[in-house]
């Protein structure tokens, strides 16, 4: 599962077209990569702006979106090719709903061992196999 974690001053991204657009795009990282779309969560956190601080300080005016990425379905290839290619995605997906409108942000990516996962009850099946193609074809966990 790719868990997004996006805090961000109340106020933005309030409307469901807002959260859902940005999701969809998110999803999209990872759907190209052939893993399920309901593996993809992604929260909004709204937070009071006051309390949002950046070095200690309160925000000078722009919004500051902070996004915590866990990755655990696939784990990268520890190679710098693999990782700017990742960050890259991550950065286009950002574009149209963070930087074009001006907020500044930060994110950073965990990934989590794969063999302590698991969706309602069930360990999600190996990367690229037949039972995790179903699973995408029926956008949920179903037992193999």
């Amino acid at each position: 599962m790719p868990l997004w974690q996006i805090y961000h001053p109340a106020g933005l991204y309030e409307d469901q077209e807002s959260k859902s657009s940005f999701a969809k795009d998110i999803t999209k990282i990872y759907t190209k990569i052939g893993l399920p779309p309901f593996y993809v969560v992604v929260n909004f956190i709204p937070l009071p702006k006051e309390d949002i601080l950046v070095g200690g300080e309160p925000s000078n005016g722009t919004p500051f979106i902070r996004i915590v990425i866990t990755n655990i379905a696939v784990k990268m290839p520890e190679t710098n090719e693999t990782y700017t290619r990742f960050t890259s995605s991550v950065d286009a997906v950002l574009k149209p709903h963070i930087a074009d409108k001006g907020y500044d942000w930060e994110y950073h990516v965990a990934e989590t061992e794969r063999r302590l996962w698991k969706i309602n009850g069930l360990i999600p099946p190996p990367w690229k196999s037949e039972e995790e193609a179903r699973w995408a074809e029926q956008n949920r966990p179903v037992p193999y």
